[in-house]
């Protein structure tokens, strides 16, 4: 197919199948009702990666993917899918669902071959090599990645958005670097993502969100996203070096970090849910979540630029990295003590 219809096929499917997946989800009960940490007034169903992933395999068929290649990645999608929905609509265990998360990563390394086998020239000594680490190293990054796309998915839009902007740096990527097909894959995906935030994101046709990603979609995104950061940065002629895929995916991950260290320091469990994040920073300094998602969004293109763009303009990637570590320290202060963070960000609201 041509990649206008790459791309038109998922977002009208997307944007045609939502509403009738809603409805269906708020007869059957399957909702995500108001309470506790929830800002929400009224159940809203958690379908939206229950419809954009299944569209995005299909595209993904329709724009060349070679089912041989990417069986592993679908089966683990899959896998991933049905575990979220469950979880959507029942709860189940957290240790239950850690441990899908790692079968599904197993799946896209071992017979998928996303691993990660060398970081690149990171602090100006020779490319590291990981040599027999390679496999336990790419799973954790799998697992961190799933994880960490899914504790961010807490403002109507933030979640999906920042899947648009991350996927949108990798198509730049594979653009300039001549791998055309996975461009055409990318640009299915953020199609189908684009008709889901039609209806989760706050826009002038729309005040609040009607549909959630959900824990199935969100970790869903964070599969997929590990999936080609890791493929597109490995091999003989890769499109993106480490350095910039750390600067691309550094907001989800370094949130999710931060909030792992600042529960155990308080003795708590690292999965134990609250309102620490770093999105919840710009609520509590008087933000509207729909401000709040565009200025961290706004973060995160601009996370890609350095990382991306710094290396199309020559800067070397030890320097990159020593900045990324930099950012690391600071975003780590900001999520074990983040009042001075968020006073400073009131004064923007006033």
């Amino acid at each position: 197919m041509g990649l206008f219809w790459v791309t038109v096929f998922p977002l009208f499917v997307v944007l045609a199948a939502l509403p009738v997946a809603r409805r269906a989800a708020i007869r059957f009960d399957f909702v995500d009702k108001p309470g506790g940490r929830k800002d929400h007034a009224e159940p809203v169903p958690p379908i939206g990666g229950l419809v954009v992933f299944p569209v995005f395999m299909v595209a993904s068929l329709l724009a060349g993917a070679d089912m041989d290649v990417y069986w592993p990645l679908f089966a683990a999608l899959a896998l991933i899918l049905v575990t979220g929905a469950v979880d959507d609509y029942r709860h189940i265990q957290p240790w239950i669902k850690f441990m899908i998360q790692f079968v599904a990563a197993f799946l896209i390394v071992l017979p998928g071959g996303a691993q990660v086998f060398e970081l690149g020239d990171m602090f100006g000594f020779g490319p590291i090599g990981l040599g027999l680490l390679s496999v336990p190293f790419s799973v954790f990054c799998v697992v961190l990645l799933i994880n960490a796309v899914n504790l961010m998915d807490g403002l109507d839009g933030l979640a999906g958005g920042q899947g648009l902007v991350m996927f949108g740096w990798l198509k730049i990527a594979c653009a300039l670097g001549g791998a055309w097909q996975v461009f055409g894959i990318l640009c299915a995906l953020d199609a189908a993502l684009l008709g889901f935030l039609y209806y989760n994101m706050r826009h002038p046709l729309r005040e609040k969100a009607s549909v959630f990603l959900g824990d199935a979609g969100s970790m869903a995104l964070g599969l997929v996203l590990a999936w080609y950061v890791i493929t597109l940065s490995q091999g003989v002629e890769p499109v993106l070096l480490p350095v910039s895929v750390a600067w691309i995916v550094a907001l989800p991950v370094m949130d999710a970090c931060g909030q792992f260290v600042r529960r155990m320091k308080e003795g708590r469990h690292p999965f134990d849910p609250d309102r620490g994040h770093f999105h919840h920073h710009f609520i509590a300094a008087g933000f509207s979540p729909g401000r709040a998602t565009a200025l961290i969004l706004l973060v995160s293109v601009v996370f890609g630029a350095i990382g991306y763009g710094g290396i199309l303009l020559g800067i070397p990637a030890p320097v990159l990295m020593i900045a990324w570590l930099g950012y690391w320290v600071v975003h780590m202060m900001i999520s074990l003590k983040p009042q001075g963070f968020i006073v400073v960000l009131s004064r923007f609201t006033k």
